[in-house]
């Protein structure tokens, strides 16, 4: 498993899925989610250099999509699981089905794309996803 928790088992159970990608996009267009969405991109665009790692929120002074928001907010996150989803989301103050969302698509999205590639991705993701 991943650390977006993210498995095959949804495929077998059809409403599962519904269910997940329900609680995905209300997390998406809910006030929370978007105004950290905005939160992050300014994150993103605040990085001295343009790259995002996978699977850790911070390793030798780069980070994720997720983690760009903690340095921004000062967040010592060396004693953060980056797999333990519940525990990201409850520091960053969103719904865990938005935290997972945004580790699928910053870890494992487009798994062999370069950090500077998942960079500009992610961005465009974020502004994609950003209303009004």
């Amino acid at each position: 498993m991943s650390r977006s928790g993210y498995t095959d088992d949804y495929c077998d159970d059809q409403w599962a899925m519904i269910r997940w990608r329900g609680a995905v996009m209300s997390a998406l267009r809910g006030r929370r989610g978007q105004a950290f969405l905005r939160e992050m991109l300014a994150a993103l665009d605040a990085l001295e250099q343009k790259r995002l790692i996978r699977d850790d929120l911070v390793r030798e002074g780069e980070v994720c999509a997720i983690g760009a928001v903690g340095v921004a907010r000062g967040i010592d996150m060396a004693e953060i699981d980056p797999e333990d989803r519940e525990t990201v989301a409850a520091t960053f103050g969103v719904p865990v089905a938005l935290a997972s969302e945004i580790m699928y698509l910053n870890d494992e999205w487009h798994r062999r794309e370069d950090e500077e590639t998942r960079y500009q991705r992610m961005r465009n993701w974020i502004l994609s996803e950003i209303r009004g």
